[in-house]
Parts: C-alpha cells; structure tokens; sequence
C-alpha cells in the first residue's frame, strides 16, 4: 500500500496539470474569437457563408441623409467605392460626436444573413475636423514679434 506522502505529488501534478490545460484553453480560445478582420464592402459582399461566421470591421463614409437614431442605436448606411452597406449599430455608447453625413466611419460587428451589418463598436473621424490648418498670411505682425522690436524704456 502505497504511503500518504508518495500519492501527494501525483494529486498536485494532476490538479497542475488540469489548471493549465484550462487556463490555455480558455487563452486560445478568448483569442480566437477576440479577432476581427479587416475587409472592404466589396469584399465582405463576395465573401459568401463566410461572411456570416466571422467578428468583422469595415470601413466607408457615411451615406448622407442615412442617419437613423434610437437613443444610443443608429441605423445607417456605409458606402464605399460605390458600393453601399446598411448597418445597425447597437452598442453600449453613444456614436461619437464626430459621426455624421460624409464622415469616415469603422464598423466593428458581425454580418447578418439579413444583409445588414451588426456593429457593436463603431469609431467616426470628420474628415474636415483633421484637415490642416490655413497658413498665416505672410507680413503680419504678432504680440510677441512687437514686444521684440519695441524700444527699452530707461
């Protein structure tokens, strides 16, 4: 009969070995399905079934006028190169500030076999708010350059 401290070790292996068979595949697993791929309204249109199994972002403008919202969910259509998408965004905040007609927009979600895309993350820029500034019109004078040229005082 074997002695208590020989089946201790076997137990502690056990129990280790089964902790880190879990804690790997729940890392695996939370990583797998934590990936979204990046895909155009082309291409997600032609991507076939495997368009509906995949966590997705695609990227266009805001169709002008297409802006439905319902308190923190909105409702509008993506275009790019011509080609147009509906999305239902309905996620935990609020669209941006930025997001409006014409602006650029990332959707972050799923596609449904209804031909909309479900967004639970979306991310808006304005195009104009990013645009350079204008240059200064050259000869004009500025507090700090009239402080420097003005006479000492003694």
């Amino acid at each position: 009969m074997p002695s208590p401290a020989q089946k201790s070790p076997v137990k502690i292996l056990v129990a280790a070995a089964i902790i880190i068979a879990t804690v790997s595949w729940l890392a695996i697993s939370g990583a797998r399905d934590s990936k979204s791929y990046y895909v155009t309204i082309t291409e997600l249109q032609g991507m076939g079934n495997k368009a509906y199994t995949r966590h997705l972002r695609v990227a266009g403008n805001v169709a002008p006028g297409s802006i439905h919202r319902s308190g923190t969910f909105v409702d509008f259509d993506l275009i790019e190169q011509g080609r147009k998408l509906a999305v239902s965004y309905k996620g935990i905040e609020p669209p941006p500030d930025t997001f409006k007609d014409d602006a650029q927009a990332l959707a972050v979600g799923t596609y449904g076999r209804d031909g909309v895309f479900h967004a639970t993350l979306l991310q808006a820029k304005c195009a104009s708010k990013y645009a350079p500034a204008a240059p200064k019109p050259t000869g004009t004078t500025t507090a700090t350059n009239t402080a420097a040229t003005m006479p000492s005082v003694r």
